[in-house]
């Protein structure tokens, strides 16, 4: 059995064309179903996120699933088929394989080893489990990425350090304030996203209140509830200043905001109180001289981006060391896909040999007259020999097979050129996660 893909991801296709292929949540059973219907589709998965549609396909014959899998998604969007093909990329069982593990792991990520795409793997993989699309292959294949996935984070810890600008702020702010944010209360300038979400993670790590100021005060208002925050009008900022542990600022404005001044008397009037600045602004919304202040931390844009530099850098170091067990993840699921082949595979074919053996012994030696015991015993023992002989050096070189990528087209090569009769369905076999039972065949 062959595993395909074909898909599109932030790399091959812009927004407005991944959005025109994108699956919601509610209509993926459906989609699953017609997928499932198409020929030569044994089990299918649908992978969709903002950043990637992908269909996985367990097939008989790779060139029909792949087929399968492009009609799909030319029937699923509205664009045509000539019009999407340009932006799709296909992979066969070796790359569909390796490429699923990478994607669980947040290697194949827009943000490099970013953890949400994981817990959509295993949601793309619940809801084909559901629907009963998936099949004996697809089942081991997705559990084993999901693990991969998991294996990756704990003994890398690739998405330990962020590189996103908003919550290299919150690292920032968790030092400052020595890992305890609790209480704390933080003043946000702007309605701009990146200083939203730096609102939001600081929330999460446990800021208490969150005050929101914007020129136009009903957009403040409307930011405010979104982040369970309290509206502030821009002329009354400095009268709430001296409540702020942080201020995060991103306007578009083309002069300060905040003067140093108006950051002098703030803290003189919470003496003692670190006060920490972040300006995400360009041009910048505090004026830098407020940075000189005592117990004021100030940070720019730039601060925060070689946060985000060295954060990536780290990143890449843990992706390297994240491909290799990527890699022996992948080998032991082949060696197991592998393994599920060439035993029934080589079951089939002794017994057909042995069947061959047995009639022929029968009828030599009816043809011979009278045998004594030790004649007949002969005769068998010689057929025997011819035929484990025979059969020594194809089984041996099958089980080396099954050990690589390749090893279920050598059992599905030997079940057609000796006509064997192999349950391919593969019922009840599936490999635990966490065992390698493929190491070797007996």
């Amino acid at each position: 059995m062959f595993i395909v893909a074909a898909g599109l991801n932030h790399r091959t296709a812009p927004v407005a064309i991944r959005e025109q292929v994108a699956f919601a949540r509610h209509g993926l059973p459906t989609a699953l179903c017609q997928l499932r219907e198409e020929d030569g589709v044994e089990g299918c998965v649908i992978l969709s996120t903002c950043n990637r549609t992908e269909v996985y396909i367990a097939c008989n014959q790779e060139e029909a699933g792949l087929r399968a899998a492009k009609n799909f998604l030319g029937r699923s969007c509205r664009l045509a088929l000539a019009d999407l093909e340009g932006h799709l990329y296909t992979l066969n069982t070796h790359h569909a394989v390796r490429h699923l593990f990478r994607v669980a792991a947040g290697l194949d990520s827009m943000i490099l080893g970013e953890d949400q795409v994981l817990a959509q793997v295993a949601e793309a993989y619940q809801v084909a489990r559901e629907t009963g699309t998936t099949n004996n292959v697809l089942n081991t294949l997705w559990q084993q990425a999901i693990y991969a996935g998991k294996r990756v984070r704990t003994e890398t810890r690739i998405d330990a350090n962020t590189v996103s600008v908003s919550y290299a702020a919150v690292e920032l702010a968790r030092q400052v304030f020595h890992d305890n944010l609790d209480g704390r209360t933080v003043l946000v300038i702007g309605a701009g996203k990146m200083s939203t979400l730096a609102a939001r993670y600081l929330k999460d790590k446990g800021v208490t209140t969150v005050l929101v100021s914007n020129r136009s005060y009903d957009r403040a208002v409307a930011l405010a509830a979104t982040i369970g925050g309290q509206a502030v009008r821009l002329n009354a900022l400095e009268d709430y200043l001296p409540r702020a542990d942080i201020v995060i600022s991103c306007t578009a404005a083309s002069h300060y905001i905040l003067h140093r001044d108006q950051v002098a008397r703030a803290v003189a009037a919470r003496p003692g109180v670190p006060l920490m600045l972040i300006d995400i602004a360009v041009p910048r919304d505090i004026e830098p001289a407020a940075g000189d202040l005592p117990g004021v931390k100030l940070y720019d844009i730039d601060d925060l981006q070689q946060v985000v530099l060295a954060n990536l850098e780290e990143r890449k170091k843990a992706a390297r060391q994240a491909e290799g067990i990527i890699a022996a993840e992948a080998e032991a699921f082949f060696q197991w896909l592998g393994s599920l082949y060439v035993v029934p595979t080589i079951v089939a074919l002794k017994e057909k040999a042995g069947a061959i053996k047995n009639a022929e012994v029968r009828r030599a030696c009816n043809r011979l007259g009278q045998l004594t015991p030790r004649e007949q015993k002969i005769i068998t023992s010689m057929a025997t020999t011819i035929v484990n002989q025979l059969l020594h050096d194809v089984i041996v070189n099958l089980k080396a097979a099954a050990l690589t990528p390749r090893g279920h087209l050598y059992a599905e090569a030997l079940q057609e050129l000796f006509e064997l009769r192999v349950d391919n369905t593969l019922p009840g076999q599936e490999m635990a996660v966490r065992k390698k039972e493929a190491g070797g065949i007996d």
